[in-house]
């Protein structure tokens, strides 16, 4: 492992920042303390950092002040809405709302870079900083273009990078073309009547439609997709009840539809709109299905890949940077910002629970190799 001796030196450091955020977690658009401390740290740095981009997003730009290309690098803010059982001594202090996708991480390793670069900056061209809020729900990049930071700040390339448990610790992966699947987040919600329990027959039962859609759902990737493409979809969540004697008025279900292929997203959506109008039609229920955010598949430029890889062999050996590896089911709102302009997503591996389990923790050893890996991209783009 090669990482920079003049990011080692604040290791510890970014481990206490990160630590900060995972006690602190915040939801998507609520991360207003996280902004707030990210932006105190980039003015501490020397830097003149502008918040509230999409909300509570904050963009910070190293200029050299010499012609040359511009390279953003992005990092998400935000948490989860579960809880922490890691069982660490930095815990979350937010009761059901935690770290367990590493965004604290991601965060601090962009600080590192932040602090690097007051140092070092550039001998040519500028570095755009993208602090991100809301990548969970998939609206924070979309929320930040809308926002004007593509006009704002434009870049040339951009970078971002993702830990990720199934590597091994030491890997990096860097892929071309497609990285990580699109998706729709979707809500299904499901009106009936409600009543006593034991009078059933004089009520329409939401929460039985419910449970015959979700077995439904479960099903549409088997009997409607071609067993040569890659598709998934997930119920996630249902919800519906308060007593054990009460048929309730209501019910609904959550989840997503995740693909490579946008015709193949589009199809599974038509499905699951289908599955809801049958399910509607036996039970009595008015079913209503609604898109709550859509993402397009994430896509490595080959020269952008080219280049990422080319700074994680530096720091981690060439014989550690995958580059051939499939896609990855996950999604990342980060494809706005490729579909903007080329770049690549890295993704590092560490020895942890998977994202998104309560018992899941950001590997610290992470920070210095993730920062390091940014500085050698700035270096070998701007110098």
């Amino acid at each position: 492992m090669k990482t920079l001796a003049a990011i080692d030196a604040f290791h510890s450091d970014m481990t206490e920042w990160r630590h900060d955020f995972h006690r602190h977690p915040e939801l998507s658009f609520e991360e207003k303390r996280t902004s707030g401390i990210v932006a105190e740290k980039l003015r501490r740095f020397g830097l003149a950092p502008v918040e509230g981009i999409g909300g509570t997003g904050v963009v910070a730009v190293v200029d050299s002040g010499r012609p040359g290309q511009s390279i953003a690098l992005r990092a998400d803010m935000d948490a989860l809405p579960m809880d922490d059982l890691a069982g660490t001594s930095y815990h979350s202090h937010i009761e059901g709302v935690a770290h367990t996708c590493g965004h604290d991480g991601h965060t601090a390793s962009l600080l590192g870079v932040a602090r690097w670069l007051a140092d070092n900056p550039p001998a040519s061209g500028k570095v755009v900083l993208i602090f991100q809020p809301a990548e969970e729900n998939g609206l924070g990049a979309q929320a930040m273009i809308a926002d004007g930071l593509l006009e704002r700040f434009p870049f040339d390339e951009v970078y971002a990078f993702h830990n990720m448990p199934l590597l091994e610790p030491g890997q990096a992966g860097v892929s071309t073309g497609p990285t990580l699947n699109g998706y729709i987040i979707w809500d299904i919600t499901i009106a009936g009547e409600g009543g006593h329990g034991a009078a059933f027959f004089k009520a329409t039962d939401p929460l039985q439609a419910a449970a015959r859609l979700a077995s439904e759902i479960s099903s549409i990737v088997g009997r409607y997709l071609d067993p040569a493409e890659a598709g998934l979809i997930t119920v996630c969540s249902m919800q519906a009840g308060s007593s054990h004697n009460i048929i309730p008025a209501s019910a609904s279900l959550g989840g997503t539809l995740r693909a490579v292929k946008p015709e193949v997203i589009d199809l599974l959506y038509t499905r699951l709109e289908k599955a809801c109008e049958g399910i509607a039609a036996m039970s009595g229920c008015t079913i209503t299905c609604k898109r709550l955010a859509e993402v397009p598949p994430c896509v490595n430029a080959p020269e952008g890949a080219a280049r990422a890889a080319q700074a994680c062999a530096e720091v981690v050996g060439a014989d550690n940077v995958l580059r051939d590896h499939s896609p990855f089911p996950f999604t990342d709102d980060f494809a706005l910002f490729l579909q903007a302009a080329p770049g690549a997503y890295m993704f590092f591996g560490q020895n942890s629970a998977m994202c998104h389990n309560p018992a899941y923790d950001f590997d610290d050893t992470l920070l210095p190799v993730a920062a390091s890996i940014f500085a050698r991209l700035i270096q070998q783009r701007l110098g």
